[in-house]
């Protein structure tokens, strides 16, 4: 469920950009991109993929308790909420929707330099006080992988000790670090699957890893 509001990109990255919502007496049907993976945007609904989405805050929580309860999901084993970065109007929708549901927690994404760790840190401390669990911190762009060699350079100095520096700070489980790989930005470009297309590329590995620390702390039985 694709909660950034005013810079929906989720339907260009799932590869289902030119997909429309359709309405029935069970609500709005999210767009299918598998047999197991809905997704649902308000990129769905513009008339132009460019048109703005100038809103106030109340409009847009209006809009994702739409999403959560008009819209005809089945049932999940797992709803994934991506938001924007910050801690606005957005979250505090989400958390506050979600919150008689049992959030199972969040996933905290960072880049290596300062100027982000300042914001991720108020991010981590909105979680904290809206009790939702870290579940822990990514590290993105943590490095540069050549398509050619396949070599690692480090591009953002962690100068302040990076994603896993701020993890130990603020007492969050360190999930892993991504490497930058330009393939990354064609696959979301294209709308195709990195994992898929480039399993052998040092990001793929990381981002599975990743996937695997988190599995275990939103099990269900």
């Amino acid at each position: 469920m694709d909660t950034d509001i005013c810079g929906p990109s989720m339907p260009r990255v799932m590869g289902c950009a030119t997909e429309q919502i359709h309405s029935s007496n069970m609500g709005w049907s999210p767009v299918y991109v598998a047999d197991n993976l809905a997704v649902m945007s308000i990129g769905f609904l513009l008339p132009n993929v460019d048109d703005a989405v100038i809103w106030r805050g109340p409009k847009k929580n209006g809009l994702i308790k739409q999403f959560l309860k008009d819209v005809d999901w089945g049932e999940l084993d797992y709803l994934l909420v991506d938001t924007p970065p910050g801690t606005s109007d957005e979250h505090l929708s989400v958390a506050q929707f979600l919150k008689e549901s049992l959030i199972d927690g969040a996933v905290v994404i960072t880049t290596p330099q300062e100027v982000a760790l300042l914001d991720v840190r108020k991010e981590i401390d909105f979680c904290q006080k809206a009790g939702i669990k870290v579940l822990g911190l990514v590290e993105n762009m943590s490095g540069f992988v050549c398509p050619s060699c396949h070599g690692e350079s480090v591009i953002f100095v962690a100068t302040t000790g990076g994603g896993i520096g701020l993890a130990k700070e603020m007492k969050v489980p360190f999930l892993g670090a991504v490497p930058l790989d330009p393939r990354i930005g064609k696959s979301c470009d294209y709308g195709t699957c990195f994992l898929d297309e480039y399993p052998e590329s040092p990001a793929s590995k990381a981002i599975m890893q990743i996937v695997e620390r988190i599995i275990p702390a939103v099990s269900f039985s």
